[in-house]
């Protein structure tokens, strides 16, 4: 269930712009923003992170490369420090191990995005939602949603509820220096509706597709109230100091294109317009697993970039997105399984297809349990040394 990762930030400063570029500012209204930050485009002569600069279509010399759950199980330094730290909740909810882990993998293979340790459902309580995560069943919402009155209860986010996380992204800016892009990340209208009105993790999504034809106006409303909450959300991020933000539509490509178009796409778009409307060009990617149905349609919601899971051929993915948005992915999570000569065939493959340009490589889905760290480190070596122009000669 867990979207749980980490990323980063681009080019070297001098200690007094390390010193000035963030100024967390306390606030006393318990739903104002914990920490705000500079989150302006960098002023003439600073060059931003790679990553930034390639969802953006700048031209650059190679792909920038991140993975999605680069922090977590498949690293021993992490596993270490679960032992002292069982509770999910404690590693995702506490500022320092948030960075702690966070930065494993900056540590490990200097990735060029290091996105924050976190969870899709950690700013539920924000609204006023509460949940628990065992390490058996997932997820688990104490009261499944269903009725209008339920969702009538809702509030505007409660910054204070995560003001770990605002924290969290103010001091990854300052720890990676701008050497790579900081990542923060939401969950989808949809994804979250799906865990709020199931009441956890489901294979079969019976209840919330049911009230799609039995109570939509209650499920418009919970949507609405979720796509606000996550636009606001996605601000605050921005503000602690979020360079790129990736939506989560986990669970959209459950839904037939259809039915896309009108439980998950128009709440895409309604946090994608609210959020350019304050920060234009901080870029922003939308990945919907199982999405080979969707691309085109994903890419009607105004997200700068558009992830590629891996079950989608990148070509045929780079034909059916528009040449003016970027694309992510999509290499196969297991070949980190498989020999170096494999990872490298896989690599050069996803990025010959995807064009040379507007191009963020990663997996098309998260690192697995279990990954061997060599073949992580392999495919992060690969990506510095394998440039647009290596590529186009082999």
């Amino acid at each position: 269930m867990s979207q749980t990762m980490s990323k980063g930030v681009g080019a070297s400063r001098s200690a007094v712009l390390r010193r000035n570029a963030f100024k967390p500012i306390a606030v006393g209204m318990s739903r104002a923003p914990a920490v705000v930050s500079n989150a302006q485009p960098a002023s003439a002569g600073i060059v931003e992170p790679l990553m930034v600069r390639a969802a953006r279509g700048e031209k650059v010399e190679r792909a920038p490369c991140w993975m999605m759950r680069q922090a977590g199980r498949y690293q021993k330094s992490y596993r270490e420090l679960a032992k002292k730290h069982p509770s999910f909740r404690e590693r995702s909810e506490t500022t320092e191990l948030i960075v702690e882990i966070s930065l494993q993998p900056w540590n490990s293979f200097k990735p060029d995005g290091v996105i924050l340790f976190s969870d899709i459902l950690t700013p539920l309580p924000g609204i006023g939602v509460n949940f628990d995560i065992d390490d058996n069943k997932g997820p688990i919402i104490d009261t499944p949603i269903r009725t209008l009155e339920q969702v009538k209860q809702l509030h505007a986010m409660d910054f204070s509820k995560v003001d770990f996380v605002g924290r969290a992204l103010t001091q990854l800016r300052s720890e990676v220096n701008n050497q790579a892009a900081v990542l923060g990340f939401v969950g989808s209208p949809w994804t979250l509706a799906t865990y709020l009105i199931e009441g956890g993790s489901t294979s079969l999504y019976k209840t919330i597709k049911t009230m799609c034809y039995s109570a939509p106006e209650v499920l418009d409303a919970l949507l609405s109230k979720l796509a606000d909450a996550m636009a606001e959300y996605i601000k605050y991020q921005i503000r602690a100091g979020a360079q790129c933000v990736q939506i989560f539509d986990s669970w959209g490509g459950q839904l037939p294109p259809r039915e896309w178009e009108k439980w998950s796409g128009p709440y895409l778009k309604r946090i994608i317009a609210s959020v350019k409307a304050e920060y234009p060009t901080v870029p922003l990617t939308l990945y919907a697993n199982g999405s080979g149905g969707l691309l085109e349609r994903l890419a009607t919601t105004g997200a700068d970039v558009i992830g590629v899971d891996w079950t989608t051929d990148m070509a045929d993915a780079r034909r059916r997105i528009p040449s003016t948005q970027s694309v992510q992915g999509n290499v196969d999570p297991a070949i980190l399984f498989a020999s170096h000569d494999a990872i490298e065939d896989a690599v050069r493959d996803c990025l010959r297809k995807a064009g040379g340009q507007r191009h963020i490589l990663n997996l098309g889905h998260g690192v697995l349990v279990g990954t061997p760290e060599e073949g992580v480190a392999h495919m992060f070596d690969l990506s510095k040394r394998l440039t647009y122009a290596d590529v186009a000669q082999h």
